[in-house]
């Protein structure tokens, strides 16, 4: 529910595509979560595609990570089961927190669509050094559905009962 008593806090948020393939002419689900994000109001400040490398995927997480300037991560790319699928095994040492409700509730809300196919999906969320990172498949369905049925609902702050939004003061916490 949308609280329209308060104020819409925009993020910065930096997006990564992982994969061996897509350039910037052909990378859909990267465009798709630049144009959401903008949309909703948030701001892009980075965007990179990588290849499905995870010391390359890693390099780039962490840089943003130490950065600070994006204050949110999005990946897609490299969740899936193959030998060269690799951002879990990339981002999860970095992170502080996971956010298991993330993949779960993803899996939960992919099975309308895909059906068992979602088991092959390994989406995962969490906080790194304050920055929240979603890593999402590399399907633009799959980053459509991530968009728009769960993350921009709590990276909105207006977003009742609670959001993401509001622990980002609290996220270094000690």
């Amino acid at each position: 529910m949308i609280d329209q008593n308060r104020e819409f806090i925009p993020l910065s948020i930096a997006v990564l595509t992982i994969s061996d393939t897509r350039t910037e002419d052909d990378d859909k689900s990267g465009k798709l979560l630049v144009t959401r994000l903008e949309q909703t109001g948030h701001t892009l400040c980075e965007k990179k595609i990588v290849a499905d490398d995870i010391y390359q995927i890693r390099a780039v997480v962490s840089q943003w990570i130490a950065d600070k300037t994006p204050q949110v991560i999005i990946t897609t790319g490299g969740t899936g089961v193959t030998g060269r699928d690799g951002t879990p095994e990339a981002v999860t040492p970095l992170l502080d927190k996971v956010i298991d409700g993330f993949g779960e509730m993803f899996r939960v809300l992919s099975f309308e669509s895909i059906s068992t196919s979602t088991l092959q999906s390994r989406a995962i969320a969490g906080v790194a050094n304050g920055t929240y990172i979603f890593c999402l498949p590399g399907s633009s369905g799959a980053c459509a559905d991530a968009w728009d049925k769960l993350i921009s609902q709590q990276l909105d702050y207006r977003h009742r009962p609670c959001n993401l939004v509001e622990l980002i003061p609290r996220l270094l916490e000690k």
